[in-house]
């Protein structure tokens, strides 16, 4: 028997909703597909690209940058609708939820803000002016800090309880996919421009080895602490590598889908979700010394945003208005 465990994918302009599949010991004929669409949750009319998306886990809240539209819009995901839409804002493109604080977080490109909205009201709460470029955003939760890429190169860490950038860890180039390894107290970030992934000491607030990779494509990141490995994908060519989170070897690379944005390992299913603006999400099975791919779920060109929630079982996907 097949035991069917639901992960949405969801189109936002409409929001999909897609569900992985488990498979049982028992050998079967037919196979149920590694992903499923569910459902669809129309945006409206929205103007122009959409970036990141970010999740208010306890009311089942979704947040969506709507970078063209300079807007962010609250979707209610227990009835699949629309239910708020934070207007004003300068090219929105990260965006994160921080529970202990009820606070959204918003990066704006246009302007190089972070602008923070109360969870209860969204009412804006607060702002720091970073100066260019802000981008996408971090939670560190063992430190109850924020961190956010910005500018011609660095994280500026935010303290959530005074509402002020603490510090900068600088870098040598515009970070763009990061990520934080909890248990070593490390930040791995892709550096496109400076073809390296850093690797930051977030005691020490300070780079302490760099990876070169050879690559000035690679924009998202995804980290397997299980198997202590650094994902990244590069967009020309088109591939997904693999390295060791101990000490940068390179271990795996495969050949994966054109304009990639957005990168997730399901660790309770040994995969990786890749979603890309050719319009298509490849999947990977991530088991073992090699990354085999399962299945390559065709989507809509332009749809490269999405979020992996492994509490939900759901991958959500965003499509912008007008693409087919």
């Amino acid at each position: 028997m097949v035991n069917i465990r639901r992960l949405v994918l969801a189109f936002l302009g409409a929001v999909a909703a897609l569900w992985p599949s488990v498979s049982s010991s028992v050998a079967q004929t037919t196979q149920p597909p590694p992903l499923q669409l569910e459902g669809k949750i129309p945006l409206g009319p929205v103007a122009g690209r959409i970036d990141h998306m970010a999740l208010d886990l306890a009311r089942q809240r979704l947040f969506v940058a709507e970078l063209g539209n300079n807007s962010v819009a609250i979707i209610d995901l227990k009835e699949q609708r629309v239910l708020h839409r934070i207007a004003g804002l300068k090219e929105p493109q990260g965006v994160a939820y921080l529970p202990q604080t009820d606070t959204l977080y918003v990066a704006n490109g246009g302007d190089g803000s972070v602008r923070m909205f109360r969870g209860e009201d969204n009412a804006e709460s607060g702002r720091i002016d970073l100066g260019d470029d802000a981008d996408n955003i971090r939670l560190d939760l063992g430190t109850n800090r924020v961190l956010v890429g910005y500018g011609s190169g660095a994280l500026a860490v935010i303290d959530p309880a005074s509402r002020t950038k603490a510090a900068d860890i600088q870098l040598k180039a515009h970070p763009e996919g990061f990520q934080l390894d909890m248990s070593s107290g490390l930040t791995f970030v892709n550096v496109p421009r400076a073809r390296e992934v850093a690797v930051i000491d977030r005691v020490a607030g300070k780079q302490i080895v760099s990876w070169p990779i050879g690559n000035d494509s690679t924009f998202p990141m995804a980290l397997d602490p299980e198997a202590r490995r650094v994902l990244v994908v590069s967009r020309s060519p088109a591939a997904l590598a693999a390295f060791s989170m101990d000490d940068g070897a390179a271990l795996e690379r495969v050949e994966a889908c054109r304009d990639a944005d957005d990168l997730f390992v399901d660790a309770n299913r040994h995969r990786t979700y890749v979603s890309c603006g050719e319009g298509f999400l490849d999947v990977f099975d991530t088991r073992g010394q090699t990354y085999r791919r399962l299945t390559r779920v065709p989507t809509i060109a332009g749809a490269r945003t999405s979020l992996f929630v492994s509490e939900l079982e759901r991958l959500f996907l965003a499509v912008r208005a007008g693409t087919r």
